[in-house]
C-alpha cells in the first residue's frame, strides 16, 4: 500500500535538514521528529506488502520501502554527533540493509521499533488529553468525519473507498491494528498523509482527535475482557501491541488488547492519593509539555485544569498558613494562560512554569507537614459553609418572605421544593463526578459562572419590581390587581427554578472544598470537622430565623423597601463572581487592573471585566433609587399646583 508520496517525503526531509544540521539531537523539531516515527512505523506495517517470505511480491511497494529507510538514513546522517544520533543512524543503517535483504517481517519490524524509540528518547515529553470524550460523542465525530471513507463500522468500505487508491484503513483488521500505535493513528488524523486520500483534520481540537484515534485504535481489540495491567498511558500511547510484548515479554497479550478496546482506566478521575497539588503539579508539567510541541491550545486547557482541578481545592486550607502565598499562586496561575501563545518567549514560559513548580513543591510540604490545629480546622470548616451558604441562605429568604407578604403561603411548597432539588441535585452530581462520569473544574466553574450570572439578572430583575411596591398606593393597586388571580404555573416554578439555581450552585463547589479539607484533618479532628460545620449550619439557621422574625414585623413598604437593598446587592455580588467564574474557565479574558486586589465576599476582582459588568449593576442601581425619590416629590409638587 502506497501510504506517502516519495516526491512529498523528499521535499519534508531536504527542507528539514539544513537547518536541523546545525542543532542537537534534543533540539530538533518536535513536529519532525514525530513525522520521521510516523515514517518508521508505516514500514513496519505496510512492508508485508512488499516482501514475503524472502522474495519480492510487489516491486513498486519494495521500491517505496527501500527509498523511505534511505531517506531515513539520510536524515539521521544530518544529526550532529551524539548518542542519541549515533543510535539513530545505527537503526537506520541496520533498518535499510535489512530491507535490501529482503528480511522477514519480524526483523523489519524489530529495526523500525528500535529507531522509534531512539526518535522517542530525544522527543519532547509527550502531551496527552487529561480526559478523552466520551464514547457516545467520539462515536457522532467517526460518523460525520470518517464513515463516508472508512465505513460505518471502520471496515474500509465506505462510500467513496472503492474510488480511492490505496484503499481506506480497514480499522477491524486485528493483525494491521497489532503494528499501529494510538501516536501513529493521532498523527495521521491531525496532519493527513500525503500521497493518499487522508486529510489533516485541523477542524477537531486536540481532545477530539486523541479522541478518535483511541477510538478507531480500539475498533480490532473491541470485546476484549478487562485485565489487570501495568502498562502505562504513555507506552500504550506510543507503542503498538506488538513493540510492547517484544519490549516486555512478562505483559499479558490480553491486557493490552483490553486497554486498547477500552483505555478509559487510565483517564480515571485522580483518586484520594492523589493531591490537589499533585493534581496542578501534572498538569503544568503537561502543559509545558505541550507548549513545547506547539499544541497551544492543549497547553492553555491543561493549565486551566491545574488551577481548578488542582490549586483552587486547597486555596481554604492554604489560606489559614500563608494567605500571601495563596494570592501569588493564584494569580500567576491565572497569568500563565495568556503566556501560552506562539508568540510568546519560550524561555519566560519555562521560567514561569518552573518556578511555580518549585513553589508548588513547598506548599505540598507545608500542608503535610503542617496538619491544621484543631482551631484552624474549625473555623475552616465554619467559614467555608458559611460563605457559600449565606447568599443561598438569603436569596431562598427573600423569596419566601415575598410569597408570605403577598399574602401566597401556598406557594412557599415551590421555593422548598427549589432548594430541596437542589441539595439532592448537587449531592447527587458529586457522586457522579466520583463514580461515573468526570466533570472537570472548567465544567463546574462554567455551570457556576453561568447560575451566578442568570440569578444575578433575576434578583436585579425582581429587586426592581419591589422597589415599585415599596410606596404604599402601588402596593395597594398591586394587591387589588393581584388578590383574586393566582399565580401562573410558569411563574410558580420560576420561583422553585430561582431556588434551585441559588442553591445548586454552592452545593457541589461546596462538597469539593470539604473533600479536599479532609486532606488536612488528623484521624482524630474529624469531630472537629464535623463540629465547624454543623457550627455553620446552626448559624445559618440563626441568621435566618432573624431575618424572617425580623422581616415579618416590618410594614409592607419598609419590607420591600429593605429587600430591594438585599436583592440588588445579591445582583451586584453574584455578577462580579459570575464574571469571575467564567474567567477562570477561560470563557471570558481576564485584563487585570493596575492594581491587585479581591474581596471575594462583595464578589469584587481586579479586572476590568468584572468591574464594568459590577459598575454597570451599580448605576443601574443607583438610578433606580433616584428615580423613585423623584417621583413622589413631582407628584407632590403637581399636586399643590
Amino acid at each position: 500500500m502506497r501510504i506517502l508520496s516519495l516526491t512529498t517525503c523528499f521535499l519534508l526531509f531536504i527542507t528539514a535538514g539544513v537547518s536541523a544540521a546545525q542543532t542537537t539531537a534534543s533540539d530538533a523539531n518536535p513536529q519532525e521528529l514525530r513525522q520521521l516515527m510516523q515514517l518508521a512505523e508505516y514500514i513496519g506495517v505496510d512492508y508485508s506488502e512488499a516482501v514475503a517470505d524472502g522474495k519480492i511480491i510487489n516491486q513498486g511497494e519494495f521500491a517505496e520501502m527501500q527509498e523511505f529507510a534511505q531517506l531515513l538514513l539520510e536524515r539521521g546522517d544530518q544529526l550532529p554527533s551524539s548518542n542519541e544520533s549515533a543510535a539513530i543512524r545505527q537503526s537506520a543503517q541496520a533498518l535499510s540493509s535489512a530491507i535490501d535483504r529482503r528480511d522477514n517481517l519480524a526483523e523489519i519490524q524489530k529495526h523500525t521499533a528500535s529507531l522509534r524509540q531512539s526518535l522517542l528518547t530525544i522527543s519532547p515529553q509527550l502531551s496527552l488529553p487529561a480526559e478523552l470524550l466520551p464514547s457516545n460523542e467520539t462515536a457522532v465525530i467517526f460518523r460525520r468525519q470518517c464513515v463516508a471513507c472508512h465505513g460505518v463500522n471502520g471496515a474500509g468500505d465506505g462510500p467513496l473507498a472503492a474510488s480511492l487508491e490505496p484503499t481506506p484503513t480497514n480499522f477491524l483488521d486485528h493483525e494491521r491494528a497489532e503494528k499501529r500505535s494510538l501516536l501513529g493513528l493521532y498523527d495521521a488524523i491531525s496532519n493527513g498523509i500525503d500521497g493518499t486520500s487522508m486529510a489533516a483534520f485541523k477542524g477537531l481540537n486536540d481532545q477530539q482527535r486523541w479522541s478518535l484515534a483511541f477510538y478507531v485504535g480500539g475498533k480490532a481489540f473491541a470485546g476484549a475482557p478487562a485485565v489487570d495491567s501495568d502498562v502505562s498511558l504513555e507506552e500504550l500511547v506510543q507503542y503498538s501491541p506488538d513493540t510492547l510484548r517484544n519490549q516486555n515479554p512478562q505483559l499479558d497479550i490480553a491486557a493490552i488488547a483490553a486497554l486498547r478496546a477500552d483505555p478509559t482506566t487510565l483517564f480515571a478521575p485522580p483518586t484520594d492519593a492523589a493531591t490537589p497539588i499533585e493534581i496542578t503539579r501534572e498538569r503544568l508539567q503537561q502543559a509545558l509539555a505541550a507548549y513545547q510541541q506547539s499544541d497551544f491550545d492543549s497547553a492553555r486547557t491543561l493549565a486551566i485544569s491545574a488551577y481548578l482541578d488542582g490549586f483552587e481545592l486547597v486555596e481554604s486550607s492554604l489560606d489559614t498558613h500563608d494567605s500571601a502565598l495563596r494570592k501569588s499562586i493564584e494569580s500567576d496561575l491565572l497569568s500563565l494562560r495568556a503566556q501560552l501563545r506562539a508568540n510568546s518567549d519560550s524561555q519566560q514560559v519555562t521560567e514561569a512554569v518552573n518556578d511555580l513548580l518549585q513553589r508548588l513543591e513547598g506548599v505540598q510540604t507545608l500542608l503535610e507537614e503542617s496538619q491544621l490545629s484543631s482551631p484552624a480546622l474549625f473555623l475552616a470548616s465554619l467559614i467555608i459553609l458559611l460563605r457559600e451558604g449565606l447568599e443561598a441562605l438569603l436569596v431562598v429568604l427573600a423569596l419566601g418572605t415575598i410569597l408570605i407578604k403577598t399574602q401566597r403561603r401556598d406557594a412557599l411548597k415551590y421555593v422548598h421544593l427549589g432548594w430541596i432539588g437542589a441539595l439532592a441535585a448537587g449531592y447527587a452530581t458529586w457522586l457522579l463526578a466520583q463514580k461515573v462520569i468526570h466533570i472537570s473544574g472548567a465544567n463546574r466553574e462554567t455551570m457556576e459562572g453561568v447560575a451566578a450570572l442568570l440569578a444575578a439578572v433575576v434578583l436585579f430583575y425582581v429587586g426592581f419590581w419591589m422597589h415599585s411596591k415599596t410606596q404604599a398606593q402601588e402596593w395597594q393597586a398591586y394587591i387589588r390587581r393581584s388578590i383574586t388571580h393566582s399565580l401562573s404555573s410558569g411563574a410558580l416554578w420560576g420561583i422553585a427554578g430561582l431556588s434551585f439555581i441559588a442553591v445548586y450552585r454552592e452545593v457541589f463547589e461546596t462538597i469539593l472544598f470539604y473533600q479536599s479539607l479532609l486532606t488536612q484533618t488528623g484521624d482524630h479532628q474529624i469531630s472537629t470537622l464535623w463540629g465547624g460545620l454543623l457550627s455553620g449550619f446552626v448559624l445559618l439557621a440563626i441568621i435566618g430565623w432573624l431575618l424572617v422574625r425580623y422581616s415579618a414585623r416590618l410594614p409592607i413598604g419598609q419590607f420591600f423597601s429593605a429587600t430591594t437593598y438585599i436583592l440588588l446587592a445579591l445582583s451586584f455580588v453574584l455578577a462580579g463572581k459570575a464574571i469571575a467564574a467564567l474567567q477562570e474557565a477561560a470563557l471570558v479574558a481576564i485584563t487585570p487592573l493596575p492594581v491587585a486586589f479581591s474581596f471575594e465576599w462583595l464578589g469584587i476582582y481586579s479586572s476590568w471585566q468584572g468591574i464594568i459588568v459590577q459598575l454597570a449593576i451599580l448605576l443601574a442601581s443607583i438610578f433606580l433609587l433616584l428615580r423613585s425619590r423623584l417621583q413622589p416629590k413631582a407628584v407632590s409638587e403637581t399636586a399643590h399646583s
